[in-house]
């Protein structure tokens, strides 16, 4: 099975895709949408109860991948675990063939999240990936390969002398990639990878970029005023407002996102994501690198 650690070694562009998970989904839902994805990206991202929203656990849906020949990128936050419980996962996730995973602290709860849950937040991301890089030290002593871990970060306009040290204490505690989250401004992302680059931190970490598949005006205008660290501008909501067919504009814009990626000497590949069909994703994906 070709892993998501050999695309980001071998090709100079990679494409992940976001599995759409929900409450009630079965086996059959979950390998049916993986296998639409598998078409068109090189590895399937597997989530964390974003946004409090319940659905099966991740090792649970990457057990159902692996076998299928489909590498999953397996999302861990800290917000719901304390160190034992993320140690335990880290642990199950080698021992089923996870090759790659993204660690992260994790936003904290919307308000009206139902059930109602206490948020752990035990460590940060810096101390998660310090401890799935001790594993790493222990795999490479045994001989087994190292596992693939990746970090979140935010894009935004710095200031003319920022220098990211956070991120670099990320690459520093074994962040291999750096998925940012969404962003729908390629300006804003050029100026923000360009310190990236300058900061030597694309040398050491490949970044790949949120775009979401979005399927409605609706949805645009939810992420312009709802999600936290997202960059979705006012003139993207009102181009999905004025489109007539809202599903295919949202296709058509992430395929224009992604053509004008390459282009950027900080990026080294995409993350797409959908509130739609799943097979939108792979629709974006192909009409852009056709």
């Amino acid at each position: 099975m070709k892993t998501f650690k050999d695309s980001l070694d071998q090709k100079d562009f990679v494409v992940t895709g976001q599995l759409r998970l929900h409450e009630n989904d079965s086996a059959d839902d979950v390998i049916r949408q993986a296998e639409i994805l598998a078409d068109g990206v090189d590895a399937v991202s597997i989530t964390d109860l974003p946004y409090g929203v319940l659905h099966m656990s991740g090792l649970a849906a990457a057990s159902l991948l692996l076998p299928r020949g489909i590498d999953p990128v397996v999302q861990l936050s800290s917000r719901d675990r304390n160190r034992l419980a993320l140690k335990s996962e880290l642990l199950g996730a080698a021992a089923i063939g996870v090759t790659s995973l993204l660690l992260q602290r994790g936003d904290q709860l919307p308000d009206g999240v139902l059930p109602t849950s206490k948020q752990v937040f035990d460590t940060g991301a810096k101390r998660f990936l310090g401890i799935a890089g001790q594993l790493n030290r222990y795999r490479k002593s045994t001989g087994v390969g190292e596992l693939n871990l990746g970090t979140m970060a935010t894009v935004f306009l710095p200031e003319d002398d920022w220098v990211p040290k956070e991120l670099m204490a990320k690459v520093n505690a074994g962040a291999r990639f750096i998925q940012t989250q969404i962003c729908l401004d390629p300006i804003l992302l050029q100026r923000y990878t360009n310190f990236l680059v300058s900061s030597r931190i694309t040398r050491q970490c490949r970044v790949i970029v949120s775009i979401p598949v979005l399927s409605s005006a609706e949805n645009a205008r939810w992420l312009f005023e709802n999600l936290r660290g997202s960059v979705v501008p006012e003139s993207i909501v009102r181009r999905f407002e004025s489109a007539s067919d809202e599903a295919a504009f949202g296709i058509e814009l992430a395929s224009e996102m992604i053509e004008a990626l390459p282009h950027n000497p900080g990026i080294c590949g995409v993350h797409l994501s959908t509130t739609g069909r799943p097979e939108g994703i792979v629709e974006a994906a192909q009409h852009a690198t056709a």
